[in-house]
């Protein structure tokens, strides 16, 4: 698959129900495997919690999709909450390593950009560390466990001059 086959823009309402299946079925493949019980629960919860969808609706949690034109599928999803911390990033398994991750977060930082937010925070799980690292992301204490989830509180600080140009995207290459 090359890039031109996925669009990435904001989710509508009537795609919410797709993006959280598609981020608990990606959990269960990578994430879940690592976390106990009340992990698993945890985030089940938070991805299930009605409050999420209220907040999506009314545009206090923001989400991107990508979707395969082909088919218009969904198959990634990132979720933004209070316009800076990343609450969701799952791409599914099939399409890893095909730049959709990347690209989502760089509609996302384009996004930041252009409301003048100058530091993205994200709490990754292990699986996802090295990701973010690549994107320039570092770490701002070491792995902190809550509620049944080991998670790095990361953050990115957007450069000044970047805040009032939305060019520069994230990562090395």
């Amino acid at each position: 698959m090359n890039r031109e086959t996925f669009e990435i823009r904001e989710l509508y309402r009537d795609e919410w129900e797709d993006a959280i299946q598609l981020a608990w079925d990606t959990f269960l493949i990578f994430e879940a495997p690592e976390y106990g019980r009340d992990g698993i629960k945890s985030f089940k919860r938070f991805i299930r919690d009605p409050m999420l969808k209220r907040m999506f609706i009314i545009g206090g949690f923001q989400v991107y999709g990508a979707f395969e034109q082909r088919t218009g599928n969904i198959i990634g999803v990132l979720g933004i909450r209070g316009g800076s911390h990343i609450s969701l990033l799952f791409v599914q398994a099939e399409y890893h390593h095909r730049g959709i991750a990347r690209d989502l977060m760089n509609m996302f930082y384009r996004e930041a950009c252009r409301n003048n937010i100058s530091r993205i925070t994200v709490h990754s799980s292990a699986f996802a560390v090295g990701f973010y690292h690549k994107l320039g992301f570092t770490d701002i204490d070491t792995e902190v466990y809550n509620d049944g989830i080991w998670y790095v509180p990361m953050e990115y600080v957007i450069p000044r001059q970047n805040v009032y140009r939305s060019r520069r995207i994230l990562g090395n290459g």
